[in-house]
């Protein structure tokens, strides 16, 4: 559970996809439930603001047909490379390439 927001997960994710903007959902091993996972653009910055902050989601089990999993859902990113990065670190643990107007699927590297 987030500490930041400790309602986060607790309902079903918005999507906002379209154009040039999609999403990334990656399936997590059980026990990173509660870990929260930065997505920064390939090259160490943000094209489009000259800042440090990066995007991050905690690790929540969701339910899908027959079972619940722990999964990250980015739901509005620009389409483009990126890397995923425990917060506060500095190891790429896994890159992901996001279209625009879809949705990318993966499974962290355990």
């Amino acid at each position: 559970m987030s500490l930041e927001n400790p309602f986060a997960g607790q309902g079903a994710v918005l999507l906002d996809i379209g154009g040039d903007i999609g999403a990334l959902v990656v399936a997590m091993p059980k026990g990173m439930e509660g870990v929260e996972v930065e997505v920064r653009r390939t090259g160490g910055h943000d094209h489009d603001t000259h800042h440090t902050h990066h995007p991050h989601v905690a690790v929540v089990s969701r339910p899908i047909p027959g079972e619940v999993v722990p999964s990250l859902v980015f739901g509005e990113l620009r389409e483009g490379d990126y890397e995923l990065v425990e917060k506060d670190g500095s190891e790429v643990r896994m890159t992901a390439s996001v279209r625009g107007g879809e949705v990318t699927q993966l499974s962290w590297p355990g």
